[in-house]
């Protein structure tokens, strides 16, 4: 295999989504659904589109529904064969014939994102891996996956690669920021004031790193927290010479980690439906313009 060969991405899911409470309080976040599909489900889509080979979950004990929601159901199966409801038998059945392995390993302590992705290394191994955030839905414009984009990057080049995007000033505190020069990321600083902050570019939640980027993980566990953090084990790594580059977004991102962002993915994938998109715009415009 080559060095550059990129097949596996751990999507970390093990957080508990306090920031939409109380509808996550038994229902993980990634199951909440945009329209007609659960949140994950466009995330593992947009993963199989880009070439990837191998899912890893990062779970917690009660987000049992999202690996559910993948494997077969054998019951709604014979339900809706009998009720001769074939196209959404042949929904149900493409969720779980999806072209690509999926495995889980539990979180057993809460200690972060960066512990997290380090629960991932005895399957990943000596490879470079994905990192991928189920928070942040992508939807593309004029067919271009910038995921797939990414990968592409590193298979030619070897560079680590992040995606990041423009952001309005005002809520630059809310996520990590990057300095830039030209597309190599200078440095990365988790969630500043404004005044602090080095530009208005941050990072979507998609990541492509080199194997070695396990050890800065590993390394970096904050005194204050206990939690081992993915901005710091970042910052960390570029301190040491290792190059990690940036692609500027291209389509258009929704934080469905927060309620704003939540609903104006459901409005906005509401819209482009093929089946109720055109009514619900017609409803809209006779309701709220």
């Amino acid at each position: 295999m080559k060095i550059n060969n990129l097949n596996k991405v751990i999507v970390p899911i093990a957080g508990l989504g306090t920031r939409l409470l109380p509808a996550t309080k038994a229902i993980p976040k990634e199951m909440l659904p945009v329209v007609n599909k659960p949140i994950i489900q466009y995330v593992v889509e947009e993963i199989i589109e880009a070439g990837f080979k191998e899912i890893i979950f990062i779970t917690h004990s009660s987000k049992s529904s999202v690996e559910n929601h993948f494997d077969q159901s054998f019951e709604l199966e014979t339900i809706l064969k009998k009720r001769v409801k074939r196209r959404l038998l042949k929904e149900v059945k493409s969720i779980s014939n999806l072209k690509i392995s999926i495995q889980t390993i539990r979180q057993g302590q809460a200690l972060g994102l960066g512990h997290a992705i380090l629960c991932a290394k005895p399957i990943v191994q000596k490879e470079p891996f994905a990192v991928v955030l189920p928070d942040m839905l992508i939807k593309k414009i004029n067919e271009k996956n910038d995921l797939f984009e990414l990968k592409k990057e590193f298979e030619k080049s070897g560079k680590s690669q992040i995606l990041v995007g423009r952001i309005q000033k005002k809520d630059v505190s809310s996520y990590g920021i990057v300095k830039l020069q030209n597309h190599l990321i200078k440095s990365i600083v988790e969630k500043p004031s404004l005044k602090k902050a080095p530009s208005n570019l941050f990072v979507i939640g998609r990541y492509i790193f080199n194997n070695d980027f396990f050890k800065y993980l590993k390394n970096n566990k904050s005194s204050n927290s206990g939690e081992f953090e993915l901005t710091s084990a970042i910052q960390s790594f570029i301190k040491d010479n290792n190059e990690i580059y940036s692609r500027k977004l291209s389509g258009n991102y929704y934080d469905c980690g927060n309620k704003l962002g939540y609903l104006k993915a459901i409005v906005d994938y509401a819209l482009q439906d093929e089946e109720h998109g055109k009514e619900f715009k017609k409803y809209l415009k006779n309701n709220y313009s």
